[in-house]
């Protein structure tokens, strides 16, 4: 009975204890809620202002983004004369200033891989919408519409197309990434083939530029020489005579020869009027033979500088006409090197570019970079609480 009594008391003494326990647990339970959201309430702002966006972002990144691939490529605009050497002053100066010659061929073509040219010739020709609507793309990252308007295109284009120009190396880095290998191979290989053929199509307008205007100055320069030409020819049929400056030096020696027989004839007769006189048949000869010389020389003579159609005067305009030609001539030889040398600066002027490194095929997916976005958002929301708070908290302290 002692035992008996003994072991119902003990059950009694269990239940009382059981009791106690969960009660204890229940009050516990009920303080640790209230205690809860007592501090919920008390952060209830950073934790929708910070937490709760930044929750979103993981759960995005988690569940529902899609993989993409990368493709890289490097490359490098050179001319063919290269970079100048030396140079100092101001050149130094301004080089220090406006970075290298090769960056500075090098930042067109950057600016050109990123403009709506590129996007629009993609979208025509290597089905940049279809690639970036990929079905495996999720519902928020890939382009959407059916028909997209060329700025939104563009902008969605721009944010996974990287350009980037090292102005220290004029190394420029083109990046391209999409939900497939095959399609951001594809696009960054298009990208640099248009490239190449902007900077070919650049090469083609400078080098007719620089060639332009010596070009234009040989054809004057030719067309002058050629009515020169044609005047002087001209000239010749109209005279008669193809040599005006060999006829006129004929016909000065023939003058001369004449005077010189005069001049011997005269001495002659001189000599026999002085010995034998003037009546004599010998002096009559030499004196018809002086005569005969006279008229000749003085028809000679009026040939050659007599009026306005004589050897002196067809002369002048021929030597006229010959330093014309001569002018011309040498115009037409400075038109052509000048030519000759703008073809050769045209030529060291003209870019080409250089593949460093070709894109290589992605075979592993390096986007999207969900733990750093989410830090990026918790990091920004953060510090966007903190000032907010800081700012609050300023004013109230100020108000009080």
């Amino acid at each position: 009975m002692n035992e008996l009594s003994k072991m119902r008391h003990g059950d009694a003494s269990l239940a009382d204890l059981s009791g106690r326990t969960e009660s204890d647990v229940e009050h516990e339970t009920s303080t640790f809620v209230a205690d809860l959201k007592r501090r919920l309430w008390k952060w209830r702002y950073f934790l929708l202002i910070v937490v709760l966006p930044t929750m979103i972002v993981a759960a995005y990144f988690v569940f529902v983004a899609t993989d993409q691939y990368e493709s890289e490529a490097h490359l490098m605009v050179r001319s063919n004369g290269g970079e100048r050497a030396g140079g100092g002053g101001i050149e130094a100066m301004l080089k220090s200033v406006g970075g290298s010659d090769a960056s500075r061929q090098t930042a067109p073509l950057a600016d050109y891989m990123r403009s709506h040219d590129v996007v629009a010739s993609l979208r025509k020709h290597n089905q940049l919408v279809e690639r970036y609507q990929r079905p495996e793309g999720d519902v928020i990252s890939r382009l959407h519409g059916d028909d997209p308007a060329m700025e939104s295109l563009v902008k969605y284009y721009r944010a996974r197309t990287n350009v980037e120009l090292d102005t220290d190396t004029s190394i420029l880095t083109v990046r391209a990434r999409s939900y497939r290998p095959v399609d951001s191979y594809a696009i960054i290989n298009a990208v640099l083939k248009l490239g190449e053929e902007r900077v070919n199509a650049l090469n083609e307008r400078s080098y007719e530029s620089t060639l332009a205007l010596a070009r234009r100055q040989l054809a004057d320069a030719e067309v002058g020489l050629r009515k020169a030409q044609i005047a002087m020819t001209a000239f010749r049929r109209g005279q008669g005579d193809i040599d005006p400056e060999g006829s006129g030096e004929a016909q000065l020696k023939l003058v001369t020869e004449l005077r010189k027989e005069q001049s011997m004839a005269a001495a002659q007769m001189e000599t026999i009027a002085s010995q034998i006189g003037t009546n004599n048949p010998q002096y009559r000869s030499l004196q018809a033979r002086a005569a005969a010389i006279g008229t000749q020389l003085n028809s000679q003579q009026s040939v050659l500088v007599g009026n306005t159609k004589s050897i002196a005067t067809r002369l002048g305009d021929y030597q006229e006409l010959q330093l014309r030609q001569e002018f011309e001539a040498k115009r037409y030889s400075m038109a052509a090197a000048s030519l000759e040398s703008a073809r050769e600066q045209a030529t060291r002027q003209q870019l080409f570019v250089v593949r460093l490194v070709e894109p290589n095929y992605p075979v592993k997916a390096t986007y999207p970079k969900g733990f750093k976005s989410t830090l990026t958002v918790f990091l920004v929301l953060a510090l966007f609480y903190g000032m907010a708070w800081l700012l609050i908290a300023g004013l109230r302290e100020h108000a009080s």
